[in-house]
């Protein structure tokens, strides 16, 4: 070790907030959505097209490139010790098919915009700082979501991730090969001291109470189920009503028991559908096949146990009565997560520093850190958006919230990383 003392960051060490607001602008402008957002989906021809621009503004700024097999991008700011293990700040650039333009991207470019006023300040870290673009974290297009990240954390298997399809029958692995962006590490091997998110809330509270800052101490669980219910196609003006096997109405029965558990299990529960398809999907035929995804969510592990099973005792009953087989798969799952609270409490004592207001949080949504938490200590930051929303090409922040959370994430890393004196 180098005869070195690590400092605490001062008040005036700040990002530039026009910069980070100016890349979060020429990202939006690869794969534009139809009304203002992005559409900008995993392993489409346009994520190569953002991984790429990516790649190139942290290479301009003395960043090296790692790679692994799920097409994860790791880029490398090197610290005074190079052995020591790095800080990470993570999140991803994939979007949802009517996605925002902040929705993960803040936080991938926010990581950038920390290593580069970090070289603007002339500042040196003991540990190096890796700023991290995990693959299809939104799970849109290949479920389930975080799918990269979940393979580097050991809970999910390369060849599982390799066989997920997208609605067109296509493979992961396969796009991951065509769009050329499948590296050679082994997800995983990398050692992680502490992981950073920096993520939009995604959520009405932070505007609402009008603070800039929340620190995310627990983000909630999740179940996907998705549910497949066969009856029999027939015609809907000449099949009699008593003699119809009809999987919509099936479906539409089942959403109304998830509405009815989520319910049920206040407070802290929520559950929807929001991905359906009826088959054969004619006007003037029965639906003899639907498949849907159900949505269950709670930072209580025993609250979202208990609506899993419900649903899966009720559909069954209602499938029976409707003389309908039917599959229920779990195609999505991870536990109530705690974040680490020391490195929570290194965000409040940044936001502190900086004059920020900050309110402790529970996540609603999934994020890569989820599982990164499983492996190495971790914790999120967010910063508001309009209206609570998000998943939305309408989805919107302010400059002014961009750069306070930047702000504060890079004080935290610099205090994780350890500023030479």
């Amino acid at each position: 070790m180098s005869d070195t003392s690590a400092v605490t960051p001062a008040a005036n060490m700040t990002v530039d907030g026009d910069r980070l607001w100016d890349s979060l602008m020429q990202m939006a402008a690869i794969g534009p959505g139809i009304a203002g957002g992005n559409n900008r989906q995993t392993l489409t021809d346009g994520d190569a097209e953002g991984r790429t621009l990516f790649q190139r503004w942290c290479e301009e700024a003395g960043m090296t490139m790692g790679l692994d097999r799920m097409g994860s991008m790791f880029l490398r700011h090197e610290g005074t010790e190079p052995d020591l293990d790095p800080v990470y700040i993570g999140s991803h650039l994939d979007t949802q098919p009517t996605g925002g333009r902040y929705d993960g991207v803040l936080g991938v470019l926010a990581g950038l915009e920390v290593i580069r006023s970090i070289r603007d300040m002339g500042l040196q870290t003991r540990r190096p700082i890796v700023v991290t673009n995990w693959t299809n974290e939104e799970g849109a297009r290949f479920a389930p979501a975080m799918l990269a990240s979940g393979v580097f954390a050991g809970v999910l298997t390369e060849d599982y991730a390799n066989s997920r399809t997208d609605a067109e029958g296509k493979r992961f692995g396969e796009e991951l090969d065509r769009i050329g962006w499948r590296g050679t590490e082994t997800p995983g091997d990398r050692k992680i001291h502490a992981m950073f998110e920096l993520h939009i809330e995604q959520g009405p509270i932070l505007e609402a109470a009008n603070i800039p800052i929340g620190i995310v101490t627990h983000g909630q669980g999740l179940w996907w189920l998705q549910v497949t219910l066969t009856g029999k196609d027939a015609h809907t003006g000449s099949t009699p009503m008593a003699m119809r096997v009809d999987a919509g109405r099936g479906m539409a029965r089942i959403i109304e028991a998830v509405h009815r558990i989520a319910m049920d299990h206040q407070p802290d529960a929520v559950g929807a559908v929001g991905q359906a398809n009826l088959f054969p999907n004619s006007r003037n035929v029965i639906p003899g096949r639907a498949v849907f995804c159900i949505d269950f969510r709670s930072p209580d592990l025993a609250k979202l146990t208990s609506m899993r099973e419900r649903l899966e005792v009720e559909a069954a009953q209602i499938a029976e009565e409707l003389g309908l087989s039917i599959e229920i798969e779990p195609v999505g799952h991870f536990d109530p997560v705690t974040f680490d609270p020391g490195l929570a409490d290194s965000l409040r004592a940044a936001a502190d520093r900086l004059g920020h207001a900050h309110l402790d949080i529970v996540s609603g949504a999934g994020h890569d850190s989820c599982w990164i938490a499983q492996v190495a200590p971790t914790v999120m930051i967010m910063c508001p958006c309009k209206g609570g929303l998000s998943h939305n090409e309408a989805e919107e922040i302010t400059p002014e919230w961009a750069r306070a959370g930047t702000e504060v994430l890079l004080h935290a890393v610099l205090d994780a990383a350890e500023i030479v004196r």
